[in-house]
């Protein structure tokens, strides 16, 4: 009795996979949004200069976040789909979950690069004001700690 519900109860992760894929497109949509106004303003304004420059990048590294992070949520919705109702995607290989350990190893991959992409856009916005050290050595320390966990991760499966 207790079985079929059991079997059943995999398809709560639905709820996952439908909110994770909804922020995803939002994020995309936002962010193609985001992109079409930078582009606007910039051809509105008719202004060249490295300060004008200086902040369209970091706009643009803002938006590139953005998709990181719908991408992140992609991925993770694909990931559940794929891992607890139907691994039948027509995926290219490169993004087929098989395992929970897949779906945590792509997703800390695609964290660091997340880190990294925000660290870009502390440095270009960087006024001098601000300690980038500290915040360079925090996120260093985190994406040093994930590589290594990727490191013995992949160390083990092989």
């Amino acid at each position: 009795m207790l079985r079929p519900i059991l079997n059943s109860s995999r398809y709560l992760v639905l709820a996952a996979v439908v909110g994770a894929l909804a922020a995803s497109l939002a994020l995309y949509v936002y962010g193609l949004a985001e992109t079409a106004v930078v582009i606007w303003s910039a051809v509105e304004k008719a202004e060249v200069s490295s300060k004008g420059a200086k902040a369209m990048a970091l706009e643009f590294i803002e938006i590139v976040d953005l998709f990181l992070l719908g991408t992140v949520l992609l991925m993770i919705s694909l990931g559940f789909y794929e891992l607890f109702i139907n691994s039948d995607l027509k995926l290219p290989e490169w993004l087929q979950i098989r395992t929970f350990d897949d779906l945590k190893l792509k997703l800390v991959g695609v964290v660091i690069v997340v880190l990294a992409v925000l660290f870009l856009g502390h440095v270009v916005a960087w006024n001098g004001e601000r300690d980038l050290l500290r915040l360079g050595a925090a996120i260093a320390l985190v994406i040093a700690a994930l590589t290594y966990f990727l490191s013995t991760a992949k160390g083990g499966k092989g």
